[in-house]
């Protein structure tokens, strides 16, 4: 069995990366950039824009690309989908229950820190509803799992998603549909740590974490081919 990082793959992560990974790459016409500010090793929390459904799938691509495992943090709804439900257990990712505190989730993203491993977070919490696509306003959780954990966050806008999957349903399968990924320099609030129960320094940090994103979308959008940018 192939392993990353020098970790051995678990076998339902294995069998997703098999699976889901292949066709899109084929269908899509991908493109990664600076993922050099993704960590080679050791822990790290990267926090993404959410455009579409696709996302995750993008996402876990560029990570991949990037020489790592993911380990996302997603809604519970998904853990009990079958099959669906099955993978993202046995691939170790985290459910997250909108009702509940969030302690849960967050005491298992950092035991996943703990062990090295990369945490991808939405901090939208949902595709975004702004008719632009560009990012909502964040929840703090990914700022106060850095903060607990030390471990600096690492921004990854995707542009051009946004027309294949929505709530609504699948949208323009297009073969060859641009879709872009692009990492920033990692976040570093290690200097605030003793403002972890600072609701408004919370916030205000979450703010720093949402402009970075919404930068890296804009210079993804400006670029993004203007033909594809007006198709459907």
């Amino acid at each position: 069995m192939g392993a990353e990082g020098g970790r051995p793959l678990e076998p339902w992560y294995a069998a997703a990366k098999a699976v889901a990974l292949p066709p899109a790459k084929l269908w899509f016409a991908w493109r990664f950039e600076d993922l050099q500010h993704i960590p080679r090793e050791g822990p790290a929390i990267v926090v993404c824009n959410h455009i579409s459904y696709l996302d995750p799938i993008g996402n876990a691509y560029a990570i991949v690309r990037a020489g790592r495992r993911p380990r996302f943090l997603a809604k519970e709804d998904l853990f009990q989908i079958p099959v669906v439900g099955s993978a993202l257990k046995g691939a170790h990712q985290i459910p997250v229950d909108r009702g509940s505190d969030g302690r849960a989730p967050l005491l298992a993203a950092r035991a996943a820190l703990d062990a090295g491993e990369i945490v991808v977070i939405y901090p939208e919490g949902t595709v975004t509803t702004n008719p632009d696509f560009l990012p909502m306003s964040g929840r703090t959780g990914a700022v106060r799992l850095s903060l607990a954990s030390g471990v600096p966050i690492t921004p990854m806008a995707s542009w051009g998603s946004q027309a294949v999957w929505q709530k609504s349903g699948r949208g323009s399968l297009k073969w060859g549909r641009p879709v872009w990924a692009k990492a920033g320099p990692p976040l570093d609030f290690s200097d605030r740590r003793d403002r972890a129960d600072d609701r408004d320094a919370l916030h205000e940090m979450t703010d720093e974490v949402m402009a970075a994103l919404t930068a890296l979308v804009l210079d993804l959008r400006d670029r993004y081919p203007k033909r594809w940018a007006d198709a459907g």
